[in-house]
């Protein structure tokens, strides 16, 4: 190592940038334990005050990326030019289920799509925790398994093993202890380096704002976006954004099994709720087009459309369950495969009017409390329990009328969210202006 820990530290505290052999030297000794617990939360604290420059959280990202397994994908043809390897992140929200369409849809038009995912904590739910739902679904497969999955069906969502960017599970576990979560380049670097370590041609950011958004207000989005965006690319790695509304669920479900019915009803043309599909297929034809496939917007989006009218989408994904240890006829029996609560109760309105303004992180959190979601990492969660049929924004209710649907435990579960529920709704005279869930868009480069 050059300079000791703590120098690199005073460094930092001082207001100095960061030379990229001193951060990888120091995310080398974290990774090693040559670092002490206090010596990493001390220089996230400093980083929290003072910052970092585009290149030093490029750095930063690179270093983090390089402390484990970085994968790569020759088995998907020479130079990858066969498959485009490319991904999606969001930033999390309530009825977030995209990933669980997006994958299936992407990897049907010619993709390859390993999807490393985590899991929810506090409000928002996470897409590991909705495919442990699924019956003998593995999330945390044998390296082979997950290299097969991916490169005979188009498609694998796993969760993150412990070879990659290992130094990012230490500094963030640290992070989360000591308040220093919220900056904008330790969150950069934390997303990427994962996405980096997966052997990414291209990726796609869904950076939620609203009230049930990490970054609740746009300007934070749009910085966090942007950071993202210019980092992504400065470590060779062609990644755009866009910016979506979270100020209401995105499904008409939030929970787990809840949320994978609605997925597999999307895919299978049952059900689908507009604006879930206003931002899968905003996705869709981005990475598309990131990745190669289709010259043009337009081009990508009809080809989307196409994967998804056709029922292709829908067979990936059901081939991606079987393939990870599901039930091979899934996505035709989902509903006997799929865990259900004891309880299953309609909360119906008090009042009439139209639905104005939604607590979607009050909506998270009544799941939470049902115990769909936990408020630390080691709690376990009831993949049967949840909401559905989510009344929407701009929706009118007239007093009786059903808002949501509980599934619960028990009784008491039930009326706790069902209230919280109610709480969460408020219901106006006046039809509210309801805007594009797709608020803006950041290219690469």
């Amino acid at each position: 190592m050059g300079l000791l820990p703590q120098e690199i530290i005073r460094k930092k505290r001082d207001g100095n940038p960061l030379s990229d052999g001193e951060i990888s030297d120091f995310i080398r000794g974290m990774t090693d334990d040559s670092v002490s617990e206090g010596q990493v939360a001390a220089l996230a604290m400093a980083v929290y005050f003072n910052g970092m420059s585009r290149a030093e959280a490029v750095a930063l990202t690179r270093a983090m990326r390089d402390s484990g397994e970085v994968l790569s994908w020759p088995e998907l043809g020479p130079m990858q030019h066969d498959k485009p390897v490319v991904d999606k992140h969001s930033t999390g929200g309530v009825g977030d289920n995209v990933s669980l369409m997006l994958a299936p849809i992407v990897a049907a038009c010619g993709a390859a799509v390993p999807m490393i995912s985590g899991r929810g904590l506090g409000h928002t739910g996470g897409t590991l925790d909705k495919m442990e739902a699924i019956p003998g679904y593995q999330v945390v497969p044998s390296n082979a398994l997950f290299r097969k999955t991916v490169s005979q069906v188009g498609c694998a969502i796993i969760g993150q093993t412990g070879s990659l960017a290992p130094a990012d599970k230490r500094f963030y576990a640290i992070r989360d202890v000591t308040a220093t979560v919220e900056s904008v380049p330790l969150i950069t670097a934390s997303i990427l380096s994962k996405k980096l370590a997966a052997g990414l041609q291209a990726l796609v950011l869904d950076v939620k704002t609203g009230n049930g958004a990490f970054m609740a207000e746009p300007d934070a989005a749009i910085e966090l976006a942007e950071s993202l965006v210019a980092v992504a690319n400065g470590a060779g790695l062609s990644t755009s954004a866009i910016i979506t509304d979270m100020n209401e669920p995105l499904a008409s479900a939030a929970g787990n099994a809840v949320e994978v019915t609605n997925a597999v009803e999307f895919l299978t043309g049952v059900h689908r709720d507009r604006r879930l599909e206003d931002v899968t297929m905003a996705l869709a034809g981005q990475m598309l087009l990131s990745s190669g496939l289709a010259n043009d917007m337009q081009t990508a989006l009809e080809m989307a459309r196409g994967a998804l009218e056709s029922g292709q989408a829908a067979e990936r994904f059901g081939q991606m369950v079987a393939s990870l240890g599901g039930p091979v006829d899934f996505v035709e029996r989902y509903g006997s495969h799929l865990p259900k609560a004891p309880v299953i109760r309609d909360i119906v309105a008090g009042d009439s009017g139209y639905v104005d303004v939604i607590d979607t992180r009050g909506i998270g959190l009544a799941v939470v409390s049902l115990g769909g979601g936990r408020t630390r990492p080691q709690d376990d969660v009831d993949p049967a329990v949840g909401l559905s049929d989510l009344a929407t924004r701009g929706s009118y209710i007239a007093a009786g009328d059903m808002i949501a649907r509980v599934h619960a435990r028990d009784d008491a579960a039930a009326d706790e969210a069902s209230r919280a529920v109610l709480q969460s709704y408020f219901l106006s005279e006046v039809k509210p202006v309801t805007g594009d869930v797709v608020i803006s868009q950041i290219d690469a480069g």
